[in-house]
């Protein structure tokens, strides 16, 4: 039977766009003005190479101090504007059908607790699914860390694990991991894109995933 290895931000919880308006406005407030598109193409990044590019973009270096300053910031505004993360459409029926269904499946986000507790709790995860959160991993995403641990927590195969992401970051990590990636049009990247970073199928949000499991095999 396949595994299924999601991706949180942008798969299972509609939280990019809040992530993207609150990374602006800590950046703004601290004199770094910056196009909210640019961050956009960032998100699903490790948080140090996030910082990198955006660094790379503005043309210049930031301290430590102040990157952490920016960091915490950042939790603040994302807070504030997203204090209870909305479930994308399907999601929460996903999961659920794969636990009633014994169907093996995990997440894996470069994001990390406490930041991430809002979101499962939205979606319902109970305590027994394997969640792979930042700090688990020497390197985040685009290296495959995140997944690989996933995967050996789950006791799978590489090659029987499915990864369900949003980002091209999380295809090229799957790519990388030796694993299929299906891409979500739900975070805001395209069809086009997600595929040549590939995804062997992208569809619309969860919902739309569920309806064909059956064609990827995933079904008993």
């Amino acid at each position: 039977m396949k595994a299924m290895i999601f991706d949180l931000d942008g798969t299972l919880v509609d939280s990019v766009y809040a992530h993207v308006l609150a990374w602006q406005l800590a950046f703004a407030e601290a004199g770094l003005p910056i196009e909210g598109w640019r961050l956009h193409r960032r998100m699903g990044m490790s948080g140090g190479l996030f910082k990198r590019a955006v660094m790379r973009e503005l043309g210049r270096t930031i301290s430590m101090p102040r990157l952490q300053a920016l960091d915490k910031r950042h939790g603040e505004l994302f807070d504030q504007f997203l204090p209870k993360p909305r479930p994308l459409p399907g999601a929460v029926r996903l999961l659920r059908f794969l636990r009633q269904n014994n169907i093996v499946h995990g997440i894996a986000t470069s994001n990390q607790r406490p930041h991430i507790n809002p979101s499962l709790k939205a979606l319902g995860v109970p305590k027994q699914t394997v969640v792979v959160e930042r700090g688990d991993v020497a390197r985040a995403k685009p290296e495959p860390d995140l997944f690989l641990e996933c995967q050996e927590r789950l006791g799978v195969e590489i090659k029987d694990c499915y990864v369900i992401g949003d980002a091209v970051w999380d295809l090229m990590a799957a790519r990388r991991a030796g694993m299929l990636s299906i891409g979500l049009l739900s975070g805001g990247y395209g069809e086009d894109e997600l595929i040549r970073a590939g995804a062997f199928r992208v569809f619309r949000d969860a919902a739309d995933l569920h309806n064909y499991l059956d064609e990827l095999g995933v079904l008993p």
